[in-house]
């Protein structure tokens, strides 16, 4: 296995990345292409002016991600095979910190670097492209003081769990992956639970929704698809953005119903409720729960993986550490994984568009189908999302349908309800 593990390692790392920046490319240049034509199902609704703001929003925003690709492959190539990891627990080591506090210091140190890299790219999205296109309402403040909470809940959450995981790694055996995964599943719907009610308020401010005519439309949709909430919410996102989106959040009882306070500005009573029907759909047909079963499947089986490959010294010195430990193998695994997993990304792309297929159905059987296409060509307009992206890379990455596929399938079934 000597050095086996390596050359894989490289070849799924230049190629993922140079996958990456072929589609890149590509999305780039069906933008330019049809900049100036609107697609025909949208001419009525979309300005020329607004399509060619799209084109050149997603033409910016791909690019930042071009960059932010070939930073990203640099930062994991020299964290692995250059040695990176290795300096940094030599570091440790020789500053004599006892087990697993040497570990956690690495993973940290790792965690920071990854960062600070990725930090300008996200101060470049925010305060020049989101800026330049009118989306950016986040101030210098605001956003640092964001940064700030969001490092100090990771810390709070993240290094407890860390400190458990490396203790049950050296000495629980080989079966420490399985219940590192107990701990893991612990956590995740700790925090889920958590969210509505302790963790987002930190953020946001969240008010019940005063549009009485509203409020009676949506619990009477509620009560048509048997669906139990604590509330529905407005949350002031229009502090930071000009995006407009709505979501559900918590577990069991304690759901909630949020909508960004833009979306509201945006839609009718009618609207809202089509699209607050299309998000009930991932519910009622289980979609959420699906997700769910899929990442809890899917953590195990990478646990497994990484608890067969963590006793094998190939493993650490084929990444570019010589010496064997419980945190190198976390942090070279977080590293090495995604590289191998990222040519997945169409199965799982593909999947969630049949959920949002679905979702739809489950939409226009409960509310209207032509109110769901007339809210999704608002937002699609509002929010400058791509009416023309390149279908190699729609396909291989896009979670939801593409605009004109999504659009037509919608109004079939506004005008053939139950065909």
């Amino acid at each position: 296995m000597r050095h086996g593990l390596t050359a894989a390692f490289l070849v799924a790392l230049i190629a993922g990345t140079a996958l990456r920046l072929w589609l890149a490319a590509r999305q780039i240049a069906a933008a330019r292409a049809h900049r100036e034509r609107v697609p025909a199902p949208f001419a009525q609704q979309v300005s020329v002016e607004a399509h060619r703001k799209a084109a050149d929003y997603a033409i910016a925003r791909t690019r930042l991600g071009a960059w932010e690709t070939l930073a990203d492959a640099a930062v994991v190539l020299a964290l692995t095979i250059g040695g990176g990891v290795a300096a940094l627990d030599g570091v440790s080591r020789r500053l004599a910190l006892t087990e697993p506090w040497s570990g956690v210091a690495v993973v940290l140190c790792v965690l920071a670097i990854t960062a600070v890299v990725g930090l300008p790219f996200s101060l470049w999205r925010t305060f020049r492209i989101e800026a330049a296109f009118g989306f950016n309402r986040t101030t210098a403040g605001l956003y640092w003081i964001d940064r700030a909470k969001g490092l100090a809940l990771a810390l709070l959450i993240g290094v407890p769990l860390l400190v458990a995981v490396l203790e049950l790694m050296a000495r629980a055996g080989g079966l420490w992956w399985l219940y590192a995964w107990l701990a893991w599943l612990a956590v995740s719907f700790a925090l889920t639970w958590a969210w509505p009610a302790f963790i987002a308020p930190l953020f946001n401010r969240f008010v019940p929704l005063a549009d009485a005519e509203l409020k009676a439309r949506i619990e009477s949709l509620l009560a048509r698809c048997g669906f139990a909430s604590k509330g529905v919410f407005v949350v002031d996102s229009s502090r930071r953005t000009a995006h407009g989106n709505a979501y559900f959040t918590g577990v069991g009882r304690n759901k909630r119903i949020v909508f960004f306070d833009t979306l509201l500005e945006r839609l009718g009573a009618t609207e809202l409720e089509a699209v607050l029907a299309h998000e009930l759909g991932h519910f009622r047909l289980r979609h959420v729960l699906q997700r769910l079963l899929a990442s809890a499947a899917a953590s195990l089986v990478g646990l497994a993986v990484l608890g067969a490959l963590a006793g094998e010294t190939w493993f650490y010195t084929d990444l570019g550490v010589p010496r064997p430990s419980a945190h190198a193998a976390l942090i070279l695994f977080l590293l090495a994984a995604p590289v191998f997993t990222f040519f997945v990304t169409p199965l799982a792309a593909s999947w969630s568009r049949c959920h949002e297929f679905a979702a739809d159905r489950f939409a226009a059987a409960h509310a209207s189908a032509a109110d769901l296409a007339e809210a999704l060509v608002k937002l699609y307009r509002d929010n400058a999302t791509t009416l023309a992206p390149d279908r190699i890379a729609s396909a291989f990455y896009d979670s939801h349908p593409p605009a004109v596929v999504r659009i037509a399938e919608l109004r079939k079934l506004a005008e053939h309800p139950g065909g």
